[in-house]
């Protein structure tokens, strides 16, 4: 089970006028995000819903999820980026988690 590969999708809501506040945001917090290793930040925009984006965090494997579960609840840096990405967001986020199954 450990090397299953965890997803993480934040489906958000982005109003036009924090679009590039949002950005700068990003360029300057995924560095932070992805700092353990074994995770990888990206944004996806949903074409059909303007405003609408997933942002996805993929851990390489379970403990690596877990860690940076630990990491968001304890450390203030952490604590103190996302508080000010919740502050930017139009509504709170939509959190869905998927693991990699076998299909065999």
């Amino acid at each position: 089970m450990d090397s299953a590969r965890v997803v993480l999708d934040l489906e958000i809501g982005i109003s036009e006028q924090r679009l590039a506040d949002f950005s700068a945001f990003l360029r300057r917090a995924v560095p932070s995000y992805e700092e353990p290793g074994g995770i990888r930040v990206t944004l996806l925009r949903d074409d059909q819903r303007p405003g609408r984006y997933i942002e996805r965090v993929e851990y390489v494997d379970e403990s690596a999820f877990e860690l940076d579960q630990r990491r968001v609840a304890e450390d203030e840096h952490m604590k103190a980026l996302l508080a000010e990405w919740r502050g930017l967001l139009r509504e709170p986020p939509v959190v869905r988690v998927y693991r990699s199954t076998n299909f065999a």
